[in-house]
């Protein structure tokens, strides 16, 4: 058998092999990379696969550790988890829910405003879902809310910040996305080219961003008119409304400060993602002590959560270098470019057919996991046929902010799953996500049929 088509052969069998792995419950991590090295022995064995390749890795890890960008992610993520510890979320719902009680889908228009906020302030999914189902959940359902329609309004707020800056994947896929559009400009004759920088994708992703509030708010009043009783009013009590405006103004200036020294000295240029994580993160710890939540055991805490959370997202990073190597090396890039370049629509139609196929693999698995296997395989062929690297960015952060919605392991299901109380089952939990992933394919279906959602702001700042 010819050498090259033997060696994609194999290539498109480990990556379906490595999906069947990942299914078993295989940790993901170590699927990757055991995957890789077991068909890379045979790939030697059968003379398609040269084992010297491995060498790069070296290379490759030392990149990433000393890779000043990638350093932004453990300070998000701390100043993450300091912050939901410091009960600024908590504050938030209860305020916003008396703001908007008096309307019916108020609290359920309170819940995606403040996912918004602690999306735009943290930006980690786990910790915002749970903060807003312990809180908000007991609260919807004793107003007499659908239990599917509450906990369906939770999981989608609280996955906000997977494309609302400060976004931990928008710096992984700048940091991909700079590495493979500087390579393809580079064999396309410019070197010189561009990086894409972190700010840019953030810039990108703020309209696509406040889109999906949009349509989120737009469903909670749509319910309330044709189904009131899914989403009935609570009106505020009359000794209360008074001190509210004050309540409002508390709870709402310190997020809204944060938001501002993180995302406006980034998008202004002022600061690079690093040193706007560094500020961030000094801030959260600022806020915590402010609210008398700023101690010895919550700081340890919090740093035992933050070096977990980084740990697992890196492990999986290195495992996926492996399978990349391995796969590009066995001739599985040029098979996925004749795949992608036979597509009708040209570049359009390549980038939907890879958006489709990053949906699908939302049901199975994690933003992450997809992200590190499937962008070094198709974002070099898709920057080739003409994308623009913001554009394709958002557009697969928006794309996979929906694997964290969808059956059987979307991840916010599993968080609310884990503090919903006893009434609620996990049916209505997986009932109550469906018309939530189905405004995201909408937001996503505006974003491909009108780019400039996208590519204005970061034009405006950065051209």
């Amino acid at each position: 058998m010819d050498p090259v088509l033997l060696g994609e052969i194999l290539a498109a069998l480990m990556f379906f092999g490595v999906i069947g792995i990942l299914l078993i419950g295989f940790p993901v991590a170590f699927s990757l990379a055991g995957t890789a090295l077991i068909f890379g022995v045979i790939g030697w064995w059968l003379g398609v696969f040269d084992p010297s390749n491995f060498g790069s890795l070296f290379g490759r890890y030392i990149g990433l550790m000393t890779n000043e960008v990638l350093v932004a992610v453990p300070l998000f993520i701390f100043m993450g988890v300091m912050l939901e510890r410091s009960g600024i979320a908590e504050q938030l719902l209860l305020t916003m829910g008396k703001l908007f009680g008096n309307m019916r889908g108020g609290l359920g228009i309170s819940v995606v405003v403040v996912g918004a906020l602690l999306a735009a302030s943290t930006g980690v999914v786990g910790a915002t879902v749970v903060t807003m189902g312990l809180i908000s959940l007991p609260a919807m359902l004793r107003a007499g809310y659908d239990p599917k329609m509450a906990t369906g309004v939770i999981c989608a707020s609280g996955t906000l910040g997977q494309i609302i800056p400060p976004s931990t994947v928008l710096i992984f896929m700048g940091d991909m996305l700079s590495g493979i559009n500087q390579q393809v400009q580079m064999e396309q004759g410019n070197f010189a080219p561009e990086p894409v920088s972190v700010g840019s994708l953030f810039a990108g992703a703020l309209i696509p961003g406040f889109l999906l509030v949009g349509l989120y708010i737009v469903w909670v009043l749509i319910k309330a008119v044709i189904d009131p009783k899914s989403c009935p009013a609570t009106p505020v009590p009359a000794d209360e409304r008074g001190h509210l405006w004050r309540e409002v103004l508390v709870a709402l200036v310190p997020p809204l400060l944060l938001i501002l020294a993180v995302l406006g000295s980034i998008l202004g240029g002022i600061a690079t993602p690093t040193e706007a994580a560094s500020v961030g993160s000094v801030g959260a710890m600022v806020l915590a002590a402010a609210r008398l939540k700023l101690s010895f055991k919550i700081l340890h805490e919090v740093v035992i959560s933050t070096a977990t959370i980084t740990s697992m997202v890196f492990v999986i990073l290195f495992g996926a270098a492996v399978f990349s190597v391995v796969f590009r090396m066995m001739g599985g890039d040029n098979l996925v470019h004749e795949f992608l370049s036979s597509m009708p629509g040209g570049a359009l139609g390549a980038a939907i057919i890879v958006m489709f196929i990053m949906f699908l693999l939302g049901f199975i698995l994690d933003t992450f996991e997809i992200i590190f296997i499937v962008i070094p395989i198709t974002a070099p062929i898709l920057l080739t046929l003409g994308l623009d690297p913001v554009w394709l960015g958002v557009m697969v952060g928006v794309n996979l902010q929906t694997s964290f919605l969808t059956p059987p392991f979307g991840f916010a299901l599993f968080y609310l799953r884990g503090v919903a109380p006893p009434t609620v089952s996990t049916g209505m939990i997986y009932r109550g996500a469906v018309p939530f992933v189905i405004l995201q394919i909408i937001g996503l279906a505006l974003l491909f049929a009108f780019p400039d959602l996208i590519t204005w702001l970061p034009d405006v700042l950065y051209d």
